[in-house]
């Protein structure tokens, strides 16, 4: 794996991928509870997760060329503001969100509608909020204003 700035790994962990996309997919075939999205509307499952990725993606490539860090213990010197980050305070997430709600609908069982549900919860009360905490101590004011003007969701 490689390391960032620090020593800190950089990318995402095996750990991590395989309770957001391999567990959902596993629990599906494993534990085929009620279907609650049919062929042929679990189809616009995709398109959920191709807009959820597009958003990640574009949020991820602003953070990168501004120079921000990824990590919450590794500082970044930059503010960023622009693109999706107009509309959402963790656009990120929100693409990820996005993503795992479009895998629900793609597989459709009852199931797998719960991982959005618990990575939502887990972002919003416990992820989140760590971030913004160190974004207020390290930006303060100019932070301040932008958490009042952006929401932090949509």
């Amino acid at each position: 794996m490689r390391r960032g700035k620090r020593g800190h790994r950089a990318g995402p962990r095996f750990l991590e991928i395989a309770i957001l996309i391999g567990l959902p997919i596993l629990l599906h075939y494993l534990i085929p509870v009620t279907i609650v999205v049919p062929r042929p509307y679990s189809y616009l499952g995709a398109v959920l997760m191709l807009l959820g990725f597009a958003l990640m993606t574009w949020a991820a490539d602003l953070f990168h060329r501004a120079g921000a860090g990824f990590q919450l213990n590794r500082e970044s010197s930059v503010l960023v503001t622009s693109g999706p980050f107009r509309f959402s305070r963790n656009p990120m997430y929100l693409g990820m969100l996005i993503w795992l709600i479009g895998m629900a609908v793609l597989l459709g069982t009852l199931i797998t509608f719960l991982f959005p549900v618990l990575f939502f919860l887990v972002a919003n009360f416990f992820i989140i909020p760590l971030e913004e905490r160190s974004m207020e101590q390290q930006f303060g004011d100019r932070y301040l204003d932008y958490k009042q003007r952006v929401r932090r969701w949509l």
